[in-house]
C-alpha cells in the first residue's frame, strides 16, 4: 500500500490532469524553471463540460503571489513602482497606490502616465476580456 492509496487518511487527493493548457503569470521568472516551487493561485478557467468540449482540453491559469513573511489574507499579485495589486478571497482585484513623494522636479503628467502604464501592465493577463 503506497502513501497515496488512501487520500482521506493523508489529507491529500492526488490527481493528474492530462492534456491541459496552463497559462502562467509569474513575477519572479519569465518562464517556470524545472524543479522550482512557486507560491500562488491555480484556477481552472473552463468550468463546464461544454467549454471543455469547445476547447478540447481544460484550461488553467496560475498566478504567482509574492512570498510573504506570514500568512496574508489578500495576496499581492503585483508590486510596482507606483501601485500594488492584491487579490481578495472573492477573486476581485484591488489596486493600491504607494505613497506619493513630491520632490523638486516632480512632473504630474509623467507621474499620471507612469501610473496608467503600470496599471495596464499589472492587469494584463489577470483580467479576462468579455
Amino acid at each position: 500500500m503506497n502513501k497515496y492509496s488512501n487520500p482521506d487518511q493523508q489529507g491529500w487527493h492526488p490527481n493528474t490532469e492530462f492534456s491541459c493548457d496552463l497559462k502562467t503569470i509569474l513575477s519572479s521568472d519569465t518562464r517556470m524553471k524545472t524543479s522550482k516551487s512557486y507560491q500562488g493561485v491555480l484556477r481552472r478557467d473552463s468550468d463546464t463540460v461544454a467549454e471543455e468540449f469547445l476547447y478540447r482540453d481544460p484550461h488553467y491559469t496560475f498566478v504567482e503571489t509574492l512570498p510573504a513573511a506570514s500568512f496574508k489574507r489578500n495576496p499581492r499579485v503585483f508590486n510596482g513602482q507606483y501601485i500594488t495589486l492584491t487579490r481578495h478571497d472573492d477573486g476581485s482585484l484591488r489596486p493600491n497606490f504607494k505613497p506619493l513623494k513630491i520632490k523638486a522636479g516632480f512632473n504630474l503628467e509623467r507621474y499620471a502616465f507612469g501610473v496608467s502604464n503600470e496599471l495596464l501592465r499589472a492587469l494584463e493577463g489577470l483580467v479576462g476580456e468579455d
